[in-house]
């Protein structure tokens, strides 16, 4: 037998094992029960707490169910709800563009979990900073505040940064959790001194252009704006095609802790990279090491009200197991998912175990900054586990 045909024989018998592997593994997915999900979001439409949806489940490396409900606005005009809805993805920018550059930063030996900040950004060890470590912003235990006062964005990008710099710790880096917006801007500045570029672009270069995530990224063109689904008011008027977030309005709408625009199919193409290692379609994006790096969890010590510490678990840019934990629900082993929300109505869960992800995108925000999705990515994330056969 030739080298040639034993090679062809080889590779037929990898192919026939990755096909029954993965068949194997769909044939444990219920699809009937993800009918549910249909019921779920309607009925949350029904109660006010959004005007419509978008829902995206991966499994067994495909798209298992894809499904638009309600509306993508209704004022000043109601406008229907499309799978290609384009949204801003406030806080899921954490993960998905800054996390991720991060990442490729360590991978690229720019940057170590454990080096000071002020190691690369020497102004921002002022007032008590030179112990914060990239780890600490990573795992929201750096000490620093949730949010800055909004006056302090007032004058633009540059001398917000030098605030941001000046400002004192709440507590000791590494003593509690405390869920900060402000450490994840510091993670966007750090990406632009040791990427060479603004997280946007740093972002968009290795990570949304290799995967083909055409309508992912910050400060949407004319064209994605045409399908971008508004959020809430500013100055008594609604927002549309610009960030919702103030500080990273403030910021020209690219920042480290919001700014993100995509749509589901995007994010269920970022969710199948991740799920294998850091590679998709033949790119590598992270190697398999860096992905464990980045959604492994660490124990993170969470203070009640009243003072008294609790374990909770966060991943490098992702949340474990914590109370922001509402689209794992019931039913997905804690420890082996990671995932995350956005003030907007979005979420991304991702369960390592069963090699599934869950994509919501709502416009909770939408016409008049209420609404509520954390009971729907709740009811979701459990029924999801039970169609992939988690109880």
């Amino acid at each position: 037998m030739s080298s040639k045909t034993l090679f062809r024989c080889w590779f037929s018998f990898v192919l026939f094992v990755l096909f029954c592997g993965q068949s194997a593994f769909s044939a444990d997915l219920d699809k009937t029960k993800l009918k549910e999900i249909d019921t779920a979001v309607e009925a949350a439409i029904k109660r006010g707490e959004c005007p419509g949806a978008v829902v995206v489940v991966v499994s067994a490396d495909a798209v298992a169910y894809r499904k638009a409900f309600g509306n993508r606005a209704v004022k000043p005009d109601t406008v229907a709800m499309t799978p290609d809805v384009v949204f801003d993805m406030a806080s899921l920018t954490k993960p998905v563009a800054t996390g991720t550059s991060i990442m490729l930063l360590i991978q690229q030996g720019k940057l170590k979990p454990e080096d000071l900040v002020s190691k690369h950004w020497p102004e921002f060890g002022a007032n008590g900073k030179d112990k914060v470590t990239v780890e600490h912003l990573l795992l929201h235990t750096s000490g620093l505040t949730a949010d800055n006062a909004i006056a302090d964005y007032a004058d633009g990008r540059v001398k917000a940064m030098e605030r941001i710099a000046g400002l004192k710790l709440e507590a000791p880096a590494g003593t509690r959790f405390k869920y900060s917006d402000v450490g994840f801007i510091v993670l966007g500045e750090l990406v632009e001194k040791l990427g060479g570029m603004p997280v946007d672009k740093f972002a968009k270069k290795h990570v949304f252009d290799p995967l083909k995530m055409a309508d992912t990224g910050y400060t949407p063109t004319d064209a994605i704006k045409k399908r971008v689904a508004p959020t809430g008011l500013r100055d008594s008027k609604i927002i549309l095609g610009e960030v919702h977030d103030p500080r990273a309005f403030k910021m020209g709408g690219v920042a480290g802790h919001a700014g993100l625009f995509s749509t589901a199919d995007d994010m269920a193409i970022y969710c199948r990279m991740l799920l294998r290692d850091g590679e998709l379609d033949g790119t590598r994006i992270l190697d398999a090491k860096t992905v464990k790096l980045f959604t492994d969890p660490h124990a993170v010590p969470v203070l009640d009200k009243g003072g008294k510490e609790s374990k909770g678990s966060r991943s490098f840019g992702w949340d474990v197991d914590t109370s922001y934990s509402a689209p794992r629900g019931a039913g997905f082993k804690k420890g082996e998912g990671y995932g995350h929300t956005g003030f907007t109505g979005t979420s991304v869960w991702v369960d390592s175990g069963t090699k599934t992800a869950i994509i919501i995108l709502t416009n909770r925000v939408h016409p008049d900054d209420k609404g509520n999705a954390t009971p729907l990515r709740r009811e979701v994330g459990t029924i999801v586990a039970a169609a992939v056969g988690k109880k």
